[in-house]
């Protein structure tokens, strides 16, 4: 696929995932004997690799041995996505192509839901495209808030939903397309003002709208796929799910 580039978000500790042994960060700890990131940059092959910018952070040294064929950048505070993907904003610099935006510890989103966003993104000649998607799950994850007219308005998280909001069944993915020129600009906007004082990624594409920007939905019914390991529990869920796959 020509002219894109990917920022894949692997900086995070993963507090939750640590246990007696395993000091690794997030997104190298393993589902079926591979790291959680492996799956994801699997997905993203159709970009190549050279073209994959890894955002590390917690034991950087242990991403980057085990990736030495992919550009990073660091992340040295932990202040949120918007702050993760600004951290990358050197690599981005004069570059006027998409970039794809994804998490290191998405493991079982697969490449043609990638390409499907990709695909939205350049038909509809977005400047930002988010994908979302519906699930049985109850996951934490952002509501999108639409329009009187069905189309995007903004992404609440769910820490800041009202009951209403909560009622919502699209849920942000965290994975989306941007326009690189106008990415960059829309991050230093960004403000902290939420329940967890951090620089949110999915305040871009409302700061981008009200620039009039033209902000296109990839919806899809991702069920599992959306699956994020934050936690044991999720991470041995996801290793049944990727065995099931297998099989």
């Amino acid at each position: 696929m020509t002219d894109m580039k990917a920022i894949v978000l692997a900086a995070g500790k993963g507090t939750r995932l640590q246990t007696e042994g395993a000091d690794l960060p997030k997104v190298m700890r393993q589902a079926l004997g591979r790291p959680l990131i492996q799956y994801v940059l699997d997905g993203i092959r159709f970009i190549g690799e050279e073209n994959i910018i890894l955002v590390v952070g917690y034991q950087k040294e242990k991403v980057l041995a085990a990736f030495p064929q992919n550009p990073f950048a660091v992340q040295t505070e932990q202040l949120g996505t918007g702050h993760a993907v600004l951290s990358a904003g050197e690599a981005l610099e004069g570059y006027t192509g998409s970039v794809l935006v994804c998490c290191g510890d998405m493991p079982l989103l697969r490449s043609e839901t990638y390409e499907a966003l990709v695909q939205t993104h350049i038909e509809g000649q977005n400047t930002c495209t988010i994908l979302t998607g519906t699930s049985d799950l109850q996951l934490p994850y952002g509501r999108v808030i639409r329009d009187a007219t069905g189309g995007f308005s903004e992404v609440v998280e769910e820490k800041d939903c009202t009951p209403e909001q909560l009622a919502i069944r699209e849920l942000n993915s965290g994975v989306y397309v941007f326009a690189a020129e106008a990415l960059l600009p829309a991050l230093f906007q960004l403000k902290s003002d939420n329940a967890q004082g951090e620089y949110y990624l999915t305040d871009v594409p409302a700061i981008l709208k009200a620039e009039g920007a033209k902000i296109g939905i990839c919806k899809r019914e991702l069920g599992n796929e959306i699956i994020g390991v934050n936690t044991l529990e999720q991470l041995m869920e996801v290793e049944e799910i990727l065995r099931r796959r297998e099989s």
